[in-house]
């Protein structure tokens, strides 16, 4: 890609402009696939989160946007959409230089998904319930009833570095759909892309409806969850972090939506399509090196066909190419830095003390051109055992763990006995068997001879500690709303008021008489 983008210095974007930090301070935005610095971004604070907020909180209170009829906001919605191919190049690129997602991947997948996206959203809005009759109801008496569903108010989007523009967009396009404002902090190794598209958004939405404060998340994170002003939080990322937003967010009892990690089964029965399940399951695991919180890390392989399965994992694992992300050739890029890299590279090292057997890749490698970036192999370990920490824990890297199982009551239970409940799969050529699995697993997605396969109109989320709430399709629309139920008698006679004679006694009446 030959796209040049002045990426030297990136303020923070507030009410519709680009504004300094007010620490004055910057830091740095490196290219993971060769450790340089590719930019500096403003190093926001507390008091940048509350003008962020503040901006937020005004342009909410504009009637102009907060009430804006469906099909004006749908149309909103459509232009969102078109922004973001117009400038499909650039934030391709951005996100590609900062995050190491290849660019293959962004271009014909992320940046697609994303137009569709707020297209999707643009046609919910005409459908969406705003407001709801009741019936007449027999008890307690004649009466007019009815829900309205109102904005939330000031949202709070905290998103991850993995792929931090087409998250941010799963946050970005139910708040503004519903007619809330928003102010995102990205993660500080990926601020770039979500910037730019703050500012193409803010094209067609009034100043302050989309901000976004930069910086590290002990300071601006906690100040945006933690700040009294802000109605909602939508956080996507680890389970742990996740815990601690929701302790902060109690303080002023938010609504919260969480999508957290992930240790998702992926269970080959004995009648799979071997053709479409072994470059199946890998690309449910080595997809952007592993770091998808609904990766498929835990391969379950039923044992009589165990070892034809490792052998066709292995062959297909060593064709994939690690690469410069800019290069269209490239099937992987690098992890996000060199701590995430040995983080991955420490499990490694745990996996082999715990007698897993290495039949596959394990060490980080040197990639021409990309000598400063963090590389490691496609590894797969086999004799895996469902209680060893790689089979326990969040890698967040290129790292797949086959598991033996010998019946179908046996592989749901182990592949159920985890913390998680993001995802899982199962591939087989019987459809009821699917679908028993189906039942069982306790994930908020199952695919079926899939995987990865996110829609924009249907739900994603988590069971357990996976996280709470869902994201995209219309269930993900209710959590950006408050509901508001509003009553009105029909009945004008006074004695014939349901609630007259439980507070009142004819007795009570006369003597209120004399």
């Amino acid at each position: 890609m030959s796209v040049k983008v002045d990426v030297l210095t990136m303020p923070l974007f507030i009410n519709g402009k680009w504004e300094s930090a007010a620490s004055g301070e910057w830091f740095d935005v490196n290219n993971p696939a060769t450790g340089e610095v590719i930019a500096k971004a403003a190093k926001g604070t507390a008091e940048d989160v509350d003008r962020a907020v503040m901006a937020a909180r005004a342009a909410f209170d504009q009637a102009e946007w907060r009430e804006m009829n469906p099909k004006d906001r749908s149309k909103v919605m459509y232009a969102i959409a078109h922004q973001i191919i117009e400038h499909a190049e650039e934030l391709a690129y951005l996100e590609c230089v900062s995050s190491g997602g290849t660019i293959r991947r962004i271009s014909s997948n992320d940046i697609l998904q994303m137009a569709d996206l707020f297209q999707t959203f643009g046609k919910f809005v005409l459908e969406y319930p705003f407001s709801e009759t009741l019936p007449v109801p027999p008890f307690p008496g004649p009466a007019h009833n009815f829900i309205w569903r109102e904005p939330v108010g000031v949202c709070a989007a905290i998103t991850p570095w993995n792929m931090p523009m087409l998250i941010a967009s799963w946050k970005i396009a139910p708040a503004l759909a519903m007619g809330n404002t928003i102010v995102i902090k990205p993660a500080s190794y990926t601020p770039l892309s979500t910037l730019k598209l703050a500012e193409i958004i803010s094209k067609v939405v009034p100043p302050g409806v989309i901000n976004v404060v930069t910086g590290p998340g002990a300071e601006t994170g906690e100040a945006l969850v933690r700040h009294p002003i802000v109605d909602k939080v939508a956080f996507t990322g680890s389970t742990e972090v996740g815990r601690n937003i929701m302790k902060l967010a109690a303080d002023t009892v938010k609504n919260t939506t969480l999508e957290l990690g992930g240790k998702s089964p992926n269970i080959l029965l004995e009648d799979a399509d071997l053709s479409l399940a072994l470059p199946g399951s890998l690309f449910g695991v080595f997809l952007h090196s592993g770091q998808l919180c609904e990766s498929g890390t835990r391969l379950f392989v039923h044992e009589s066909m165990h070892d034809e399965v490792v052998e066709g994992l292995v062959q297909l694992a060593k064709n994939i190419k690690p690469g410069n992300p800019l290069d269209p050739a490239s099937d992987m890029g690098p992890l996000i830095s060199k701590q995430q890299k040995d983080t991955v590279l420490s499990y490694i090292r745990s996996g082999l003390e715990e007698g897993a057997e290495l039949v596959c890749g394990g060490k980080e490698m040197s990639v021409p051109g990309c000598e400063g970036g963090s590389f490691i192999e496609p590894t797969i370990f086999t004799n895996v055992t469902n209680d060893m920490k790689i089979a326990r824990e969040e890698i967040f890297g290129p790292v797949l763990c086959v598991i033996k199982y010998t019946s179908m009551d046996e592989v749901i239970a182990m592949a159920n006995d985890t913390i998680y409940g993001l995802a899982a799969g199962v591939w087989t050529r019987d459809v009821n068997k699917a679908y028993e699995a189906a039942r069982k697993l306790q994930a908020g997605v199952v695919w079926i001879n899939d995987w990865h396969m996110l829609r924009n109109d249907a739900p994603f989320g988590g069971y357990k500690q996976s996280g709470i709430g869902r994201e995209m399709g219309k269930h993900s629309l209710d959590a950006y709303t408050q509901v508001k139920h509003v009553h009105t008698s029909m009945v004008t006679d006074l004695h014939k008021r349901n609630w007259y004679g439980i507070l009142f006694s004819e007795k009570a009446e006369t003597r209120g008489e004399k």
